[in-house]
């Protein structure tokens, strides 16, 4: 029996190279959603999370009815702002300005849309402390690391775990983009070869 069809409805590198370490086949397609309108909906950070990644999935299941479909969001919560990815390297050093001497919760959520219809959903919370580090250090690690397409302005799978005095979380792979203990399950219950 063949194995069935896994979408990632995401365009996120971080996302497909976590996915592929699983070992199962996938493809990729852009989730035809307004991110930016979809975010006026929830103002939980948590549900809102949760929401995008459901959101990211059933704009492609529709297009692909006889796939699962795995959608993913992720945001940083410093108390209940919800701050994005900064896209410039001023703006990155400001987040991280706001987040030194701090503790800050990253958000991963995912959501898998069966060929049936039924839907699984997932959010992994980590609290993150930062370093009471200086404005210098922070322009190094920016000009360093460029993590210009993070939310909370680092890759702390990168040199960004210079950044941080503690990391509390159930899953390291969901500070990436996915969480992948949880996943594994899911996919070895649908019908995918995962060791």
């Amino acid at each position: 029996m063949s194995e069935p069809l896994l979408v990632l409805a995401s365009t996120s590198r971080y996302r497909a190279e976590l996915l592929a370490r699983l070992g199962v086949s996938f493809v990729t397609a852009a989730p035809s959603c307004d991110e930016e309108a979809l975010k006026r909906h929830h103002s939980d950070p948590a549900e809102l999370a949760r929401y995008l990644a459901r959101e990211k999935a059933s704009s492609v299941a529709g297009e692909q009815p006889h796939a699962f479909v795995l959608g993913g969001d992720q945001l940083v919560a410093l108390d209940d702002e919800v701050l994005g990815k900064p896209h410039t390297p001023g703006a990155a050093v400001a987040q991280l300005q706001r987040l030194r001497g701090r503790s800050h919760r990253l958000l991963t959520a995912m959501c898998l849309i069966a060929p049936d219809g039924s839907i699984r959903s997932h959010l992994d919370e980590h609290t993150l402390s930062m370093r009471a580090l200086s404005d210098a250090a922070l322009q190094r690690y920016v000009a360093a690391d460029s993590p210009l397409d993070c939310a909370g302005s680092y890759k702390i799978e990168a040199r960004g775990i210079a950044l941080f005095e503690h990391v509390a979380g159930a899953d390291f792979t969901a500070i990436t983009g996915l969480p992948l203990i949880t996943l594994c399950t899911w996919l070895r219950d649908s019908g995918f070869d995962v060791p």
